[in-house]
């Protein structure tokens, strides 16, 4: 399945990210690169910024090793596994749009009927797939309700009562604030309230995924604290918990951290991975 990673300290903060990490580990057969890779963060001015790639040819793949270095106060990293739209940047996470990032796991079907709600508001999307077009929802929304965790609760409301899903996991930045919403208990979703230097009190972050993937390290945040939501434990701190199914996360400027119920009730059209086509059954599997 698709990796998602979301950081937000309360301070411009120094990490390094290597978005595929020991190579040497995805030359067993039990693992698969990702179909694509992308880091999303902003500069002091609130300036989105993306780093991303297919994973379509030998430099795209020479690309997501590379590590990188970046600051920023918030951060957005995802592995893409495809379910819905080519190998091309276009279809690359993180996706921005006006002034915000964001990163999806999951599949929603039923396309026509979403560009059909979406109206105008389809110029927003560039690529093909499911996840940006889910976010233009989000982003109509947030114009409409003067908020962002409105707009991603009407959104997601809309997409679970009248289009067929499987998961609607995601995570959502800003400059200062992030947003993560798990919906339904498809797929585990993460958070970890790290306070500085983490479980032992004088220790920088240093985050791995599992299968050779995502790393993540902060030296900072040895001197920090930071709120981390990610699709699996990434490591042994013993704070790590799982929303559960319809909660949505907020970490505000400052690391006020709210969770809520947003969504008790369960999608309308809730697909399994019987009902998917081939390839996007096989996207929701990877481990």
């Amino acid at each position: 399945m698709c990796r998602l990673f979301g950081l937000s300290g309360t301070r411009r903060t120094r990490a390094t990210f290597w978005l595929l990490d020991a190579p040497d580990s995805l030359r067993d057969q039990s693992h698969r690169d990702p179909d694509g890779t992308g880091l999303g963060f902003f500069d002091a001015d609130g300036t989105p910024r993306v780093h991303k790639a297919p994973i379509a040819a030998y430099e795209d793949r020479s690309f997501a090793l590379e590590a990188r270095e970046v600051l920023s106060e918030t951060f957005l990293a995802h592995l893409r596994f495809a379910s819905t739209g080519g190998l091309n940047l276009a279809n690359t996470h993180p996706f921005e749009q006006e002034g915000r990032l964001f990163a999806h796991n999951g599949v929603i079907e039923d396309l026509d009927a979403l560009d059909a709600e979406l109206g105008d508001d389809r110029s927003l999307v560039r690529g093909g797939t499911d996840s940006e077009r889910f976010f233009a929802l989000i982003t109509r929304e947030i114009r409409a309700h003067g908020g962002v965790a409105a707009g991603i609760e009407s959104a997601a409301r809309w997409v679970a009562r009248n289009l067929p899903v499987y998961s609607l996991n995601l995570i959502l930045i800003t400059r200062e604030e992030l947003w993560a919403l798990r919906y339904p208990g498809t797929h585990e979703l993460y958070a970890l309230r790290r306070p500085r230097g983490g479980h032992h009190g004088d220790r920088h972050l240093d985050h791995a995924g599992s299968g050779g993937h995502l790393r993540v390290r902060s030296g900072d945040l040895a001197r920090a604290p930071a709120l981390v939501v990610a699709s699996e434990r990434m490591d042994d701190h013993p704070g790590w918990h799982p929303l559960e199914p319809g909660e949505l996360l907020h970490a505000g400027p400052g690391l006020e951290v709210t969770v809520r119920t947003v969504l008790p009730e369960e999608p309308a059209h809730r697909l399994t991975l019987a009902d998917l086509r081939p390839e996007a059954a096989d996207s929701q599997r990877i481990a």
